[in-house]
Parts: C-alpha cells; structure tokens; sequence
C-alpha cells in the first residue's frame, strides 16, 4: 500500500499562489507517476498535471503556464505551484500515485486538501 497526505490547500485571493504538497510513503518502490487531481462541486474529477519517475511532465491546458508539478525523489514528495491563481481553479486536490502491472495500474490517493480563490 501507499500512503498520501497533501498539504499546502486555502483561501487565496485571485492571482495569488499557492503551493501543495504531497508526502509519499509506504510501499513506494515501482511507482510509475505521481500527480495532482481536482474536483470541483458537481464536477468529475480532473487531472490537472503529472509526472513521471523519469521526470517527463503533463498538464491539463487549464494549468499550462501557471502551474507547475515537481518532485523531491529524497523527501517522497510531490509538489503543484499554483500561480495566478482563478476563481475557476476553486476545488478540492487530490494527490495521485500510479503503479503500472502487466495487465493493470494500481492507483493509490490522498485525502484531498481544499483550495478555494476568491474574486
């Protein structure tokens, strides 16, 4: 199993910044990508950006220019910088970590940590 706790979520006035934060931990060898999922009320949930254990790196157009993901290999953790920030990108994040198998991916998710932009 693998174990996610984010952190770094709030109130912030529109464009502002914020920076989230994900802890790894557990079983986390052969994990594959590691991201950042958002959900907003009434909404599915969205990729917002993705990174691989080779570093190569994926943004939803929403994030593109404004958000950046990274990781620190030695802490285990991953982190979204949240610049010029929206009242659109009012959601609940998810951190995500996937695991690809032979025939399957295992995915594995935090608790979800609030951001929410005021106008």
């Amino acid at each position: 199993q693998v174990q996610l706790v984010e952190s770094g979520g709030g109130l912030v006035q529109a464009g502002g910044s914020l920076r989230l934060s994900c802890a790894a931990s557990g079983s986390i060898f052969s994990i594959n990508a590691m991201g950042w999922y958002r959900q907003a009320p009434g909404k599915q949930r969205d990729m917002v950006a993705v990174i691989t254990a080779g570093g190569s790196t994926n943004y939803a157009d929403s994030a593109k220019g404004r958000f950046t993901i990274s990781r620190d290999n030695a802490k285990n953790t991953v982190y979204l910088q949240m610049n010029s920030l929206k009242p659109e990108d009012t959601a609940v994040y998810y951190c995500a970590a996937f695991r690809q198998r032979v025939l399957n991916t295992d995915d594995y998710w935090g608790q979800g940590t609030q951001v929410t932009v005021s106008s």
